[in-house]
């Protein structure tokens, strides 16, 4: 009885298995009359290359052709189908591979052909030459006589000289595909009435490794071994492979995460070769994958693919195979308890939405104990309310300045904490720029209310940064989460300004913290009308530069003239109005500018009644009187313009000087 590889092997170009792209060009070259001298067939073993050359020559020699379907009835087409044809030569390289067989073939080129129109030369395994022997061979291969063709083939074209390649036509056979073989194995199974298992021929097409002759040698012995039956278990039997059934198991038991039976099934799998197990598991779960068996998700069938990638390459080092194969169960059993990407990012939001909530509950009653133990009948959280009695002992303006009433914590500190935090682990130099210059007020769940003092380098790489600032934000706590940039008080800016020296900041804040509401009412007003000033100036966007708002020397000039008189003697000697109570009238005046009393009169230093001499109208009287009832002075007033644009631009440079140092006057 004939092999089935022999018995079924391709007489045209129709019968070649999975190469369409070499048979139609070598169709289209006969037709066009394109032939070549020279042509290398190279590919897997078993891929058709030498099919492929006896056709070609066949269609080369044919009575009806060159042709790309041969007769198959002429004298020519018979003799190559029976290998006996006289000018068709084939020439095994394996066993004639010296100089000598070489020499020997290119004599046998001076003749012509016997009896067809061309000689044609198949050397097969053409890359076992020696150097010598190709050496000898290329200058027939690249000018042969007109009736001389070469057909060379190889599994290893890498091992040819690059001048034998580019002498030739090189048709790449590709490795025949699963489903050819299996399509081909059942017409031939059908055709020598044989009975047999698709899941059997699906074994033997992958063992077979896409090579169709060595599919076909598999098939031959499992006829045999079936006794005509080619069955699944025969079949993996014969072989010695795991049986499918069992493969199934094996995933199923890891599907489980049953310790017990894994241990058994590693006893029970020690007869079997370790890389075949791997194999069969990467084709069941190749095949369940691209069947869209919902058994496993995408995520678990690249974690298992990769687990057993890994696996098989651990065989290579480790000795014991049984140790290979219990890491690879386990690492399989725990790739199932390993969370998804959506998942873990689903857990860290709901993990930081309870941190925060937690941390606003904490804030908020630290608010209120704070609030309660700093509540007085003076001063009221939320309001400026102030006491019209003032204790005797009230220090003055030059004085020693009493401490700030303790503000609140703000709420829900610890978001704020959390945010800045992924701002960190982002970006390190951000989060110490955020740190540095941005200050926490409030987070109400969807806004948080921030504080800003950036200048210069640190405002604009905060606005470069701010998408970035609004991912982590949003990523923290929600897609809703948004920012509100509020102004910060003059102070907290001074103190980060890097101009500034600790000196400067200190005094800066005795001269405009204001002093508590019951001591000082009337240096309360003015603090907070400073302060209103410093919070009006502010831009909206991070970092505004308070010294180059020409608003606020205009907003401070009551400020500068206060300072110019208690600090200047020859102010204090220049003939302006002030106030003193009546009964010190022929006494120097005070420099308690803020005190209360409700009896002035504005006098000279000579004595003499300023109404009297028309220094002052009646409407800047009115206004005078007005002021006093509501405890407001506004020395500017009784002034002249030239006098206060004096006084402001003294009073301005003198303050700069001390807080900042020599002054830059920029022109614009």
């Amino acid at each position: 009885m004939q092999a089935l590889a022999l018995k079924y092997r391709p007489r045209n170009f129709g019968e070649l298995i999975g190469q369409e792209s070499v048979s139609q060009s070598l169709i289209r070259a006969l037709e066009g009359g394109r032939i070549g001298h020279a042509y290398l067939f190279s590919g897997l073993r078993g891929s058709g290359k030498t099919s492929s050359a006896r056709i070609f020559s066949k269609a080369l020699v044919c009575e009806q052709g060159p042709t790309a379907h041969p007769c198959e009835v002429c004298a020519h087409c018979k003799a190559a189908n029976e290998g006996r044809h006289m000018d068709i030569i084939e020439m095994d390289a394996a066993s004639h591979r010296k100089i000598d067989d070489i020499r020997e073939l290119i004599e046998q080129t001076k003749y012509a052909p016997a009896a067809a129109r061309f000689k044609i030369f198949i050397i097969d395994e053409v890359h076992m030459l020696t150097k010598e022997a190709f050496n000898a061979l290329l200058k027939t291969l690249e000018e042969p006589p007109a009736y001389v063709k070469f057909i060379l083939a190889t599994t290893d074209p890498l091992k040819l000289p690059a001048t034998v390649l580019s002498r030739t036509q090189h048709f790449r056979f590709k490795q025949i595909s699963r489903l050819n073989i299996v399509k081909h194995l059942e017409n031939i199974l059908k055709n020598e009435g044989i009975a047999y298992e698709k899941e059997a021929l699906e074994i033997l097409a992958r063992s077979g490794s896409g090579s169709l002759r060595d599919t076909l040698t598999l098939l031959d012995q499992a006829i045999i071994y079936g006794a005509g039956d080619v069955s699944q278990n025969a079949v993996a039997s014969m072989l010695g492979l795991l049986d499918p059934a069992r493969v199934e198991e094996i995933l199923e038991v890891i599907s489980r995460a049953d310790i017990s039976r894994l241990k058994e099934l590693i006893s029970e799998l020690e007869v079997y070769e370790p890389e075949m197990i791997i194999d069969e598991l990467v084709a069941n779960l190749k095949d369940k994958f691209l069947g869209g068996d919902p058994k496993f998700s995408l995520l678990i069938y690249e974690r298992f693919f990769r687990i057993l990638a890994q696996s098989k390459s651990l065989l290579s080092i480790s000795g014991d195979n049984g140790f290979a194969l219990t890491l690879m169960f386990f690492m399989m059993i725990e790739a199932l308890n390993l969370k998804t990407i959506g998942e873990a990012i689903d857990e860290a939001k709901r993990e930081n939405l309870a941190a925060a909530q937690d941390f606003t509950e904490q804030g908020a009653r630290s608010a209120r104990a704070v609030s309660n133990a700093s509540a007085s009948p003076v001063l009221r959280q939320g309001t400026r309310e102030i006491s019209d009695a003032r204790p005797a002992s009230s220090p003055s303006v030059s004085g020693a300045r009493p401490q700030r009433p303790t503000a609140p914590a703000p709420q829900n500190l610890g978001a704020y904490e959390i945010f800045l935090g992924k701002i960190y682990d982002r970006d390190y130099e951000l989060g110490e720029c955020f740190k540095r210059c941005i200050e926490f007020s409030g987070f109400d769940g969807v806004t948080m209310s921030l504080l800003s003092s950036a200048q210069g380098g640190d405002q604009a790489k905060l606005r470069t940064n701010s998408k970035i600032v609004m991912q982590i934000l949003r990523a923290a706590f929600g897609e809703g989460a948004k920012i509100q940039i509020l102004p910060k008080p003059s102070e907290q800016i001074l103190a980060h300004s890097p101009q500034n020296s600790e000196a400067d900041v200190k005094n800066a804040r005795q001269d405009y913290e204001p002093a508590k509401p019951a001591d000082v009412p009337t240096e309360i007003s003015q603090a907070a009308k400073l302060q209103k000033v410093v919070e009006s100036s502010q831009s909206e966007n991070l970092g505004a530069d308070l010294k180059t708002d020409s608003k606020i020397s205009d907003d401070l000039s009551f400020l500068d003239d206060e300072l110019a008189r208690m600090q200047n003697p020859q102010i204090l000697n220049e003939k302006k109005p002030f106030y003193i109570e009546e009964s010190s009238a022929q006494t120097a005046p005070s420099k308690n500018l803020s005190d209360g009393a409700q009896n002035k009169t504005a006098f000279n230093e000579s004595g003499a009644d300023e109404n009297t001499n028309g220094a002052i109208s009646d409407d800047k009287t009115q206004n005078f009187s007005e002021s006093k009832q509501k405890g407001e002075f506004d020395f500017n007033e009784l002034r002249s313009s030239q006098d206060r644009d004096k006084m402001r631009e003294e009073g301005v440079l003198r303050e700069a000087s001390r807080l900042f140092g020599e002054p830059q006057i920029l022109k614009n």
